[in-house]
C-alpha cells in the first residue's frame, strides 16, 4: 500500500522547515506526502486554494518533488488528527513555534494533539533538516514497558537513514527503578545488535534527566529523539507535563518523533517499513 505523510501549513517557516523534513522522509521511504492547509471558514476556501497550488507548482520545479495539496475548513486542533485518520496516513510531520512562540504545539491542548493521535508524529522547530535525514538517533530508555514498542520506529528508521542510536539512561539509585531500566536496555542492546545497528549507551544525571539528555543530545548533533507516549503515564513514564513540553520544544531545535504506544501495534507496524 502506498505510503502517506501529512504535513500541516500555514506559510510560517516553521511549516516550511516540516515540509523540507517531510519531503526528505517521502523520498526515502517511498511516500506521498499530502501538505494541508487548515483555514477558518468557506469563504477562505478560492485563496487557500490558489496559494497551495503555487506551493505545489513551486516545491515541483524548485526541489524536484511531488506533493499532494489539501484545504479544509476546521481548528488545526481538531482537525489533523481527522485528516490523518481519513487519509489513513503513516506519519504526521508538523512545525512548532516553541514554547515562547505562539500556541501551536504547546501545552495542553498541543500535547493532546500527539498523545490521542493514532499516527506517530515527528515534530519539528525552525532547524533545517540535514543532507544526510536522520543519521543519530537519541532514544531516551525509561521505566515504560511501551518503552520497547518504539524501538520497532527506531530500528526501521536506523535502516532507512543508516543510523546510529543512542540509548540514553538515567542514573537511577533505587535498586528497584535501576533493575527495571537496566532490563529494558538489555533488550534495546538486543534488539540493536539482532539488526546491525550500531549503538552507544551514555547513562546521565537523574537528578534531571529531561536536561541531561536534551544536553547530550546537543552534544552528539542529534537528528531526531523518539520517544514514546503510554496513556496512562504519558511520555516518557515518569515526567511532568512541562518536562514534557521541554523535549518536543527543547533549546536545541532537535525533532522528536512521538509513538503513540498504542500505535505501534497497529500503524506503526506499517510505519517507515
Amino acid at each position: 500500500m502506498e505510503k502517506k505523510i501529512i504535513t500541516p501549513y500555514d506559510f510560517t517557516r516553521v511549516s516550511e522547515v516540516a515540509l523540507d523534513h517531510a519531503l526528505v522522509m517521502g523520498k526515502t521511504i517511498k511516500a506521498t506526502v499530502h501538505v494541508t492547509h487548515i483555514i477558518d471558514n468557506k469563504f477562505q476556501v478560492a485563496e487557500a486554494k490558489a496559494k497551495m497550488n503555487a506551493l505545489k507548482e513551486w516545491v515541483r520545479t524548485e526541489k524536484g518533488e511531488n506533493i499532494e495539496t489539501i484545504v479544509r475548513i476546521g481548528n488545526i486542533f481538531e482537525d489533523i488528527d481527522k485528516v490523518s485518520s481519513e487519509m489513513e496516513a503513516d506519519l504526521i510531520i508538523m512545525g512548532t513555534h516553541g514554547i515562547r512562540g505562539m500556541q501551536f504545539l504547546t501545552g495542553s491542548r498541543a500535547l493532546k494533539i500527539v498523545t490521542e493521535s493514532l499516527v506517530p508524529f515527528i515534530v519539528t522547530q525552525e532547524r533545517t533538516i540535514r543532507p544526510h535525514g536522520y543519521h543519530k538517533l537519541v532514544v531516551p530508555m525509561d521505566l515504560q514497558k511501551e518503552t520497547k514498542q518504539k524501538l520497532t520506529s527506531v530500528g526501521n528508521m536506523a535502516k532507512y537513514f543508516n543510523s546510529k542510536v543512542y540509548l540514553v539512561s538515567p542514573n537511577e539509585t533505587d535498586e528497584f527503578l535501576r533493575n527495571q531500566l537496566e532490563r529494558n536496555l538489555a533488550f534495546a542492546k538486543e534488539y540493536l545488535e539482532g539488526r546491525g545497528i550500531d549503538y552507544d549507551v551514555e547513562i546521565t544525571e537523574n537528578k534531571s534527566f529531561v536536561k541531561s539528555m536534551i544536553k547530550y543530545a546537543a552534544a552528539i548533533e542529534a537528528d531526531l529523539i523518539c520517544i514514546v507516549n503510554s496513556h496512562e503515564s504519558g511520555f516518557m513514564g515518569m515526567f511532568s507535563s512541562s518536562e514534557e513540553q521541554q523535549v518536543i520544544n527543547n533549546d536545541a531545535q532537535i525533532p522528536v518523533l512521538c509513538v503513540n504506544a498504542v500505535s505501534t501495534t497497529i500503524k506503526d507496524a506499517e510505519f517507515i517499513k
